[in-house]
């Protein structure tokens, strides 16, 4: 459903992204991770059609996004990390406008608002303005707007920014739900265990270039299943070990406060490039 090969984004003479390449199938939850300013967003508005590539090629559901950019439009729906709904309108009404500018007929928008709305949760709050929603029912309203039209692909900057856990294990319900309905998503997160919990696969950028891509459980076992840590002593590296014996064993008179524990993706993160993943 996504096809990118040697896409390439250059402002000035800094490459914002740097000749990455990878596909997305059918269904499947793809993650980009990565550091502010990694180029996950210029990755993401290219593939939107909001930016041109300088050089390479992405299709999406089969369509080019420079030579077919409407096609590509028809396909994807997008759920962005600002909340910009109409506060003025009900969530009713949101989802109104959203399939009246995709031209969908009277009789398919009205059902397809029902079935959103019990989808994400808000039919009770159908007649409610978006003014007087919670953050997480806002989100969850976003998520039901960029469904509206029936897209084949969902991008999904951020979806659960700012949300308390109870609003954030909601929201990853409804993208459960979504993958097992055979939608595409490619979701950005700055949360780790997002990431681990959702993807079946992810991409960690930096400096505009792809430095790894595979399943979590891979990518965590390529650095060592077992990890140990002095709390608060960020002079001490990580050490990461096969098995939990081992670094129990490891971990003995390293410092006075030490953890073993599972290896994240964050560990993943940092033992391949030294840094943290910012908020």
């Amino acid at each position: 459903m996504i096809n990118i090969t040697n896409l390439t984004r250059y402002f000035g003479t800094l490459a914002a992204v740097n000749a990455i390449s990878f596909s997305v199938g059918k269904g499947e939850v793809f993650g980009l991770l990565g550091p502010n300013g990694a180029g996950k967003t210029t990755t993401i508005r290219m593939l939107t059609t909001l930016l041109r590539p300088s050089a390479g090629t992405a299709q999406i559901a089969g369509h080019d996004v420079t030579v077919d950019p409407l096609e590509v439009r028809r396909a994807i729906g997008v759920v962005p990390q600002m909340l910009n709904l109409d506060i003025d309108l009900t969530c009713a009404e949101n989802l109104e406008y959203h399939g009246r500018l995709h031209r969908m007929q009277p009789a398919d928008r009205k059902a397809r608002i029902e079935e959103l709305l019990h989808f994400v949760g808000l039919w009770d709050k159908r007649d409610t303005s978006v003014e007087h929603l919670s953050g997480g029912m806002r989100r969850r309203l976003l998520i039901a707007r960029g469904l509206m039209h029936r897209p084949q692909v969902v991008f999904m900057d951020e979806p659960t920014v700012g949300l308390d856990p109870q609003a954030r294990r909601l929201i990853w319900g409804l993208l459960e739900s979504l993958k097992r309905n055979g939608i595409t998503i490619l979701l950005t997160t700055h949360y780790i265990e997002e990431a681990d919990a959702l993807c079946d696969r992810v991409a960690i950028m930096q400096t505009g270039r792809i430095i790894a891509l595979d399943r979590p459980s891979v990518l965590k076992a390529g650095v060592g299943k077992y990890s140990i840590e002095c709390l608060g002593r960020h002079d001490i590296p990580r050490r990461f070990f096969p098995t939990r014996e081992e670094a129990i064993d490891a971990s003995r008179d390293v410092c006075e406060d030490i953890v073993v524990r599972e290896s994240t993706l964050e560990d993943v993160f940092i033992n391949l490039t030294g840094e943290r993943i910012e908020g």
